[in-house]
């Protein structure tokens, strides 16, 4: 199979598991089988490995095969871009960790604090922001098209999903949902806000970017 199809493959995969287990029809049934909602999450956690290992591997496998198809990497001051946005990128991964969504952690919490004034899905965003600015800068291949693509696609089914899903099993999700926005930096002061209650988080994400940067060539070649 030809090495895109097959990574297009995967993320259909990887994606239709996620929405599947994760359904409101099938998802009660399995942990009651499981007999522990800890127990699903575990398997969840397992299948969701079991698919995005092998589609990391493949990639990194067969890095720049089939036709090319162009870049935007010659655009002056696009990278200098990249750079800034990836550190947005890993900001909103680290606050979105250290803090959980208080809709998922704790039933009926509310409350809106630090990177939820950003986006209700932090990381998931911050995913689909990584899939994105390397579209546009890094060389295009179709193997690059098909494994950097599959993140923004992810993220825009998987979070659309997730909040359908919510909104449907837990009416006080409600209130978590109108407050906070979907698309990052789409509402006024959410950043200010978030640097206020989340600095330490926030600055953490941004000097691992650099870390990563400095170490991108040894890590993942030239980029």
């Amino acid at each position: 199979m030809d090495t895109a199809l097959l990574i297009a493959a995967l993320w259909l995969a990887f994606a239709g598991s996620h929405m599947v287990l994760s359904s409101r029809r099938l998802r009660p049934r399995i942990v009651a089988a499981l007999g522990d909602e800890r127990r699903f999450r575990g398997l969840y956690s397992l299948v969701a490995l079991g698919i995005f290992v092998p589609l990391v591997a493949i990639y990194f496998r067969h890095k720049h095969e089939g036709p090319y198809i162009g870049t935007l990497a010659g655009v002056p001051g696009l990278r200098a871009l990249m750079f800034a946005s990836m550190a947005v990128a890993f900001a909103m991964v680290v606050a979105g960790l250290a803090r959980p969504s208080p809709a998922s952690v704790v039933p009926g919490r509310t409350e809106v604090r630090g990177i939820y004034h950003v986006t209700r899905h932090p990381v998931l965003m911050a995913l689909g922001l990584y899939g994105l600015l390397h579209l546009c800068v890094v060389a295009v291949n179709t193997t690059e098209l098909a494994f950097f693509a599959g993140f923004p696609l992810f993220v825009w089914v998987g979070a659309q999903h997730q909040d359908r899903r919510k909104l449907a099993a837990n009416p006080d999700f409600k209130r978590f949902y109108e407050a906070t926005p979907y698309l990052p930096f789409s509402r006024p002061g959410g950043v200010v806000a978030a640097l206020r209650e989340q600095p330490i988080s926030i600055a953490l994400g941004a000097a691992l970017a650099v870390v990563v940067r400095w170490f991108h060539p040894q890590l993942f070649g030239p980029g």
